[in-house]
């Protein structure tokens, strides 16, 4: 079967009504609010960039959200895991030095190319295998390396705007603190409330014209260019396949759960594809998104956790509806709010990712791994984490390779035949 066995949606469902708690809430909240405000921004400016109308653009964000939020509920009831898929942010930023040079049915060309080959791809199980070879320290390595920048934008905030976000990330360890509160009403919780009341005393919400109307989508058809597949595809493809889906693979792993590699890769193909005829990008299961909904911040109960996730689906779909409204009202709050937020939803995933990277074997990989990682240095065009990696599987094959699997097996069988040889 493509997809992994899972769990009946209706079951899934009733069994999330019966635990509906704060913390799963709260946490598929922030997770919303860090994907909306920057990335949104993000979106946007590529769509100007690129010369798209308003309503391209609105559709490009109607799709991105619409599509990640269902997908969203989908894998959080299919498999009862705090999952989430939204769309690729760095392959946005990408867009916007690239989508002046072909037009939006060009671009959509490209989009469906990359759908269609990590579909193959998933299909046939080749990217199952290639995930499941990799050391998990190297991989979480990798993702340590991806959260650095959470971790030094946090206290970036805190130390250079103490009286707002300092006294945020004051709030919440305060209430990390208090265990039995904490289990009741989750600290991020009360460090938005926070955030927010100290946002409006000192007036930083920027005041911006607010109409009220549901969002359109707009039906583009592709139109395939060798320039843009090469141009556009290639740089997405490994985005999605060998830098975005895989981060969130480790995030899963650091936190003790089992990723169905599959349905990670597959979900988000089948959302590109619609993606891709309303003019957006191609979705991705989200790394930091899904770090902020797997943590203890959406609760003490791992098994619950998905609950984050289904609700990040939920707030998701009410943002694409409102999409037209979200092009000005993103800019309502500012940037670094949602990023002190994400730095805070993390930070306990941080720390089970670092430990699981450097507490075991393949260590100098692994080290190799973090240090290319945050580096943030693209090679050929291709993001950093993915030559993390490339490079830190490379180091441990020949600093340490006892710790594969493959060469301890391969010892085993050598040792009988030798002493077969000498008898």
């Amino acid at each position: 079967m493509i997809l992994e066995k899972g769990y009946s949606l209706k079951e899934s469902f009733i069994r999330l009504c019966k635990n509906i708690n704060p913390a799963g809430v709260g946490s598929g909240l922030v997770a919303t609010l860090f994907s909306t405000l920057g990335p949104g921004l993000i979106v946007m400016n590529a769509a100007k960039q690129g010369g798209f109308t308003d309503g391209q653009t609105v559709s490009w964000l109607f799709a991105i959200y619409a599509m990640g939020g269902l997908s969203c509920i989908f894998m959080a009831l299919r498999y009862r895991l705090p999952v989430s898929i939204a769309f690729s942010i760095p392959g946005a930023v990408l867009l916007a030095t690239l989508l002046k040079q072909y037009t939006i049915n060009q671009a959509v060309g490209a989009y469906l190319a990359v759908a269609i080959v990590t579909l193959l791809l998933t299909v046939s199980g080749a990217i199952k295998k290639v995930v499941e070879h990799i050391p998990a320290p190297i991989m979480l390595a990798m993702v340590s390396g991806v959260f650095v920048s959470f971790g030094i934008n946090l206290f970036k905030g805190a130390i250079g705007t103490p009286k707002i976000y300092g006294i945020m990330v004051v709030v919440y360890f305060l209430f990390m603190a208090m265990r039995k509160f904490s289990q009741t009403i989750p600290p991020i919780l009360v460090a938005i409330v926070a955030g927010a009341a100290l946002l409006g005393f000192y007036g930083q919400f920027t005041p911006v014209p607010v109409h009220f109307e549901l969002a359109s989508a707009e039906l583009v058809m592709p139109s395939f260019s060798w320039g843009a597949i090469i141009n556009i595809g290639i740089p997405l493809f490994f985005l999605v396949v060998g830098v975005q889906n895989i981060q969130a693979v480790g995030v899963l792993m650091a936190e003790g759960y089992t990723p169905p590699v599959n349905a990670m890769y597959f979900v988000p193909g089948i959302a590109s594809i619609v993606n891709g005829f309303l003019g957006a990008h191609n979705a991705v299961t989200a790394g930091p998104s899904t770090a902020i909904c797997c943590s203890a911040a959406s609760g003490p109960r791992k098994e619950l956790r998905y609950i984050a996730s289904f609700f990040e689906g939920v707030f998701w779909f009410l943002f694409a509806l409102m999409a037209k409204v979200a092009v000005s009202a993103v800019k309502f709050v500012p940037a670094e709010f949602a990023a002190v937020l994400a730095g805070l939803a993390m930070f306990e995933v941080f720390g089970s990712a670092f430990k699981g990277a450097f507490t075991g074997k393949f260590k100098s990989g692994a080290m190799v791994a973090f240090f290319v990682c945050i580096t943030n240095q693209p090679i050929f065009g291709i993001g950093s984490a993915f030559w993390a990696i490339v490079l830190g599987v490379i180091t441990s094959l020949f600093v340490e390779p006892s710790d594969f699997t493959f060469f301890q097996n391969r010892k085993k069988t050598e040792v009988p035949a030798q002493k077969a040889v000498s008898a």
